[in-house]
């Protein structure tokens, strides 16, 4: 009995000091850094595409101004 009051007690005070507040609150932060990397692998996505489609109308414009100038 005198352990379950110690116990009782150990939880209480690491409630009421934020101990457990401070693990939801660290459990949040993992999921908003896994959806913020998520993000990012999508912009990263989307600007290499951008970059690629650039490359490709700069070479497609090399092109058509050699012909030009033959």
């Amino acid at each position: 009995m005198l352990r379950v009051i110690t116990i009782l007690a150990a939880a209480a005070l690491l409630a009421a000091c934020g101990l457990a507040e401070t693990g939801a609150a660290a459990a949040a932060g993992g999921a908003s850094a896994a959806e913020q990397a998520r993000e990012a692998e999508k912009i990263t996505s989307r600007v290499e595409a951008d970059l690629e489609a650039a490359q490709q109308q700069a070479a497609e414009a090399r092109r058509a101004a050699e012909a030009a100038s033959e």
